[in-house]
This record gives structure tokens, C-alpha cells and sequence, in this order.
């Protein structure tokens, strides 16, 4: 199971209600309960290279919630830049 390695977000339990039947506000009779069904909510969950404090560079699973806020400093890509040859001149 993934959690959030901030704020320890996790999956959520609930229920998915299906009804049947017309509003009373539409002219029905009222909408009527056919089944209950239990599922998950997820976290919006991202994986991230992370740049902890003694400067070491992981990856973790972190919610768009704490990458919004601030709460990672994510690690900085470099590119490799050509050095040119002496034999090129």
C-alpha cells in the first residue's frame, strides 16, 4: 500500500450508492437505493526525486497536495554539457 511520505496520506474507504428512480423536485416519486457497493479514494499521488536535508537524492511517493505547498525540495536534473577537444582546433 502507497502512502504519501510527508503527510502519511492513504487510500480512503467509502461506498458507491446506486439509485434508481425520478427526483421528487423532477415530478417522481423519489430516488430509491438499488445497491451498495464499497470502493477506495486514492491520493493523488507522484513520484518524486526528493533532495533530503543531508543531501542525499531518493525517489518517494509524495501527494500533489505537499508538492504544492512546498514541503519537497525536489532534486535538481543537470545536463552534461560537451567538453571540446584540443584535437577539434
Amino acid at each position: 500500500m502507497q502512502h504519501c511520505a510527508i503527510c502519511d496520506k492513504k487510500p480512503l474507504v467509502g461506498r458507491s450508492i446506486s439509485r434508481r428512480g425520478l427526483a421528487k423536485k423532477s415530478g417522481g416519486i423519489g430516488k430509491k437505493i438499488t445497491g451498495i457497493t464499497r470502493r477506495r479514494f486514492f491520493p493523488n499521488l507522484q513520484r518524486v526525486k526528493a533532495l533530503f536535508l543531508n543531501g542525499t537524492v531518493r525517489r518517494i511517493w509524495v501527494c500533489a497536495a505537499c508538492l504544492q505547498a512546498g514541503k519537497v525540495t525536489k532534486a535538481v536534473r543537470y545536463r552534461k554539457i560537451p567538453v571540446p577537444s584540443a584535437q577539434a582546433a
